[in-house]
């Protein structure tokens, strides 16, 4: 059985980029342009969960960095790698205040990709 990925990408040419280079690797992808998926969360099972941290939701404040806490603070999803996703210079500080279990720096090639979900998959 696929490992299922669930890519939340505001960015529809990264979103699809992602979710055709994965599905090219074998995963299964659910992929979303808004973190609303994540009610959904318990119906999705994915085994990872790769997390843009700047979603232009017009009805959420929130970043990807404050949803990866909130993942990785409750018992049902802390299990879940989340990885952030993001271009700021420092996504490495949000991803550990986010209590992610690692992170992407926009631009990422395919390799740095499928190389993150092999760690954590």
């Amino acid at each position: 059985m696929a490992k299922k990925i669930l890519v939340i990408e505001d960015d529809k040419d990264i979103r699809d980029t992602v979710t055709f280079a994965l599905e090219s690797e074998g995963y299964e992808v659910i992929s979303s342009e808004n973190s609303r998926i994540l009610k959904f969360i318990d119906q999705h099972k994915p085994d990872l969960i790769l997390l843009d941290n700047w979603l232009t939701e017009w009805k959420s404040d929130a970043s990807g960095q404050q949803l990866s806490y909130e993942l990785k603070s409750d018992p049902k999803t802390s299990h879940i790698p989340v990885i952030i996703v993001s271009a700021v210079s420092n996504v490495a500080e949000i991803a550990k205040a986010g209590l992610s279990d690692g992170y992407l720096k926009k631009p990422f090639d395919l390799e740095e990709l499928n190389a993150i979900v092999k760690k954590h998959i």
